[in-house]
């Protein structure tokens, strides 16, 4: 069986990517980080849809980008994190929930487990439609990784290609829940609120960005929120 290593942050994104990859064929093994985000919700989300998935080789990776800062998504950060006033705002501007590097970070370790695991493919639900404007999301960005990837291990440069997959990145976020839904992926378990409470806030931009792909693919979203968005009709 072709084995793969999956980006897993417990967000929409990655675990639509995770079900695409094991509706692929692919046994998985599973990579998260806490790597000094202000809470762990989506770390739990990526525990549940893991399991549900029947991953048993899932490694939480632990590093504290919060020692550079430079994110409002970090924790002691002394920026807060913005809400737009609209979806349509989202994607003008690099927004300051911005992670330096963390894409790069991520797949550089991502192809270290890699190679150790044998694997053909690493999976990341990076898109490039629906998303905040940052910049390591970009198709050329992952053009560049890939060709890193295949210069810097020893199992590339022995003729065995470590393949990195995004089948998300040219979808809009109602494709990327139509495929989900699909796949019968379990959106109840996942979190995209940059929010760490009990309900998500449903308005910083993930949220905006999440609820406006669930309402145009007339799909309700079953993660509680506790504001909507004026705009929002399930």
């Amino acid at each position: 069986m072709k084995k793969a290593i999956i980006l897993l942050s417990g967000g929409l994104d990655s675990s639509v990517t995770a079900y695409i990859a094991q509706h692929n064929g692919y046994h998985l093994s599973a990579l998260s980080f806490l790597y000094g985000q202000q809470h762990d919700k989506e770390i739990q989300s990526a525990k549940k849809i893991a399991s549900l998935l029947s991953i048993q080789d899932h490694v939480f990776f632990q590093l504290d980008l919060s020692q550079f800062g430079g994110s409002s998504l970090l924790k002691n950060s002394e920026q807060s994190i913005s809400s737009p006033n609209h979806v349509s705002d989202i994607g003008k501007a690099i927004p300051d929930t911005y992670v330096p590097g963390r894409n790069t970070i991520f797949l550089s370790i991502a192809l270290a487990f890699a190679e150790t695991r044998n694997a053909d493919a690493i999976f990341t639900g990076v898109t490039a439609m629906d998303y905040s404007g940052y910049p390591d999301c970009r198709p050329e960005y992952i053009t560049a990784f890939q060709q890193l990837a295949n210069l810097a291990t020893k199992k590339t440069v022995t003729g065995n290609k470590i393949q990195i997959e995004t089948p998300l990145i040219h979808l809009n976020k109602a494709e990327i829940i139509t495929k989900g839904a699909k796949l019968h992926v379990p959106f109840e378990h996942t979190w995209s609120c940059y929010s760490g409470r009990e309900k998500a806030c449903g308005q910083c931009e993930s949220c905006q960005l999440r609820l406006q792909g669930f309402h145009k693919s007339h799909i309700p979203d079953p993660l509680l929120y506790e504001i909507l968005p004026k705009w929002y009709h399930p």
